[in-house]
């Protein structure tokens, strides 16, 4: 990825004259977040929408909007030369056919044309400006050319119009603008990553679950799928948001995730099973709410054990037709404090689990699960240490990713 120290990207916000540039507030500020350097880049036209003070204190950053502005520092063409990713958004059909024909009478369309950075448009118009012939001609140009288009949605438009033209939600445009300066080198892949913890119900009300958020696994389709993979995402009770741009499917018990990685894993090029699952589930779920006046002071619970679902993957047993050449990825989620048993915990579970690989992270209290940052180990098939990460989620996926790839 091409970026600034600490993987921190430069990223210009470009912002032009519609209404749905309120939404770009929402952009830049998840942009910042993320722990990235935003300049915003406004037309006069996007400042009569939203204004500059607001655009400042977001982006923590003065910002742009006179062409003649800085012309000692060549700001002008300064900008565009240090950008690692640009993205309007909204990208008006007006500013559109600019950028298809070149023209740059505005410091935006300057800072487009002297960058070789990624671009990202996000386009916001009524329908009929959205489906004219001039603005079809000017995207299909800008395609050509290497441009990333993200949406438009349909939805509420001005006034009491709706129809194609809503811009797309912040969180969307944010995934394209950073999956534009990953390395595309899971293109064409098919992944299937699992997330989240299993429940096993006791009653209607009451189940066994543990503490898993679902963030890793989050993470993990999040990487991959700005990695240019086609990414189904199996999901059970996650804390988190699922990411756009994946396909996602939801199960409850470990039985339910069971069929869904079959199902799925038979068509996947690597499997990640990043859930927590259920070891076990009761021998009898009641149907109605167990009172704990008929269940006395003390009540026992029968457990049976549930299929080991990583292990009937890696034999065939749960997926016989899988593909050849499929990558399967555990996890380990140990509470062990020393280092050199923790690891040996972890060889025999590689070796008796039979996966590819093995990402080892210890879990406490207060550390692994639902935490925004993560430390992991990954071995091989056979034990040996291919891998280390410790940081947040995100960055501890892209590298579990590294040694998939």
């Amino acid at each position: 990825m091409a970026s600034g120290e600490g993987g921190r990207l430069r990223v210009v916000v470009g912002i032009t004259g519609g209404i749905a540039a309120y939404k770009a507030v929402a952009l830049v500020r998840l942009l910042v977040l993320a722990g990235h350097d935003v300049s915003v880049v406004a037309t006069p036209s996007a400042l009569r929408f939203v204004g500059k003070p607001t655009l400042e204190a977001i982006s923590r950053n003065e910002v742009g909007t006179d062409l003649y502005e800085g012309v000692a520092e060549v700001r002008h063409v300064a900008l565009g030369q240090a950008a690692d990713v640009i993205v309007i958004a909204p990208a008006t059909a007006n500013s559109l056919a600019k950028l298809a024909h070149g023209l740059s009478d505005d410091l935006l369309g300057t800072t487009v044309l002297a960058s070789s950075a990624p671009l990202v448009v996000a386009p916001a118009m009524h329908t009929e400006m959205w489906e004219n012939p001039a603005t079809v001609a000017n995207l299909a140009l800008l395609r050509e050319r290497g441009v990333r288009v993200v949406g438009p949605g349909t939805g509420a438009l001005t006034g009491k119009d709706v129809g194609a033209g809503r811009m797309a939600e912040p969180e969307e445009i944010l995934a394209a603008t950073l999956a534009a300066v990953r390395p595309q080198d899971l293109a064409g892949r098919r992944i299937l990553i699992t997330a989240g913890g299993t429940r096993e119900p006791l009653d209607p009300v009451r189940f066994l679950g543990n503490r898993s958020s679902g963030r890793q696994g989050v993470a993990l389709a999040e990487a991959a799928r700005d990695r240019g993979a086609a990414v189904t995402l199996v999901a059970a009770h996650l804390e988190v948001p699922p990411p756009h741009g994946v396909a996602l499917h939801q199960v409850g018990t470990a039985e339910e995730l069971a069929v869904a990685v079959a199902g799925f894993a038979a068509e996947a090029d690597a499997v990640i099973m990043a859930a927590a699952v259920a070891d076990y589930r009761p021998a009898v779920v009641a149907d109605a709410k167990l009172k704990k006046e008929a269940l006395g002071e003390e009540h026992e619970l029968r457990l049976i054990r549930n299929p080991d679902i990583l292990r009937a993957l890696t034999s065939g047993e749960l997926a016989p037709s899988r593909p050849a050449g499929q990558v399967v990825i555990g996890f380990a989620a140990e509470t062990e404090q020393d280092p050199e048993r923790i690891l040996a915990v972890a060889r025999e579970k590689a070796a008796r689990k039979g996966v590819d690989f093995l990402v080892l992270n210890r879990v406490g209290w207060a550390e692994g699960f639902a935490t925004a940052e993560n430390a992991v180990t990954v071995l091989d098939g056979h034990g040996s240490i291919v891998g280390e990460a410790a940081g947040d989620k995100l960055s501890v996926a892209h590298r579990i990713l590294d040694v998939l790839v």
